[in-house]
């Protein structure tokens, strides 16, 4: 039996309800060895639910995913603000220390200058006394 036609004529032309039983599970037999992946087949309505299913499963990954993203993006805004934070306090620390140096530099500088100014003028007027001498004595 290879086609369709045959079959049928067999089956009108079997004696008794056993013999069509038997033939309708011979061709159901041929059936499976010539398409072993038959079982493995899918209908178009299968196929259309399967797709569905993967694009419902895919938004939800992807609304999980974009829920994610912001909480990372909140994560990362927090730790900048943080680090700005920290940042304005050393920045603020670094220029009160700045500050204080340019002071103690400045009082050392108006020191070492009345220091010298201390030292300078009696000498001054010493070469002049030694000068006034030596005038003198030529």
């Amino acid at each position: 039996m290879g086609s369709v036609v045959e079959l049928y004529e067999a089956l009108a032309s079997a004696p008794d309800e056993r013999a069509r039983a038997r033939l309708i599970a011979a061709a159901f037999e041929r059936l499976e060895e010539r398409y072993p992946h038959l079982p493995d087949l899918v209908t178009h309505q299968q196929l259309s639910e399967t797709e569905l299913r993967l694009r419902k499963e895919i938004e939800q990954v992807r609304a999980d995913l974009t829920l994610q993203i912001e909480k990372l993006r909140g994560e990362v805004r927090t730790d900048i603000e943080q680090l700005r934070g920290e940042v304005k306090t050393d920045i603020e620390k670094l220029r009160s220390e700045l500050r204080e140096t340019e002071l103690r530099l400045q009082k050392e500088i108006e020191h070492n200058r009345n220091t010298l100014l201390m030292w300078l003028i009696p000498l001054m007027f010493a070469q002049v006394g030694a000068l006034a001498a030596l005038v003198k004595l030529l």
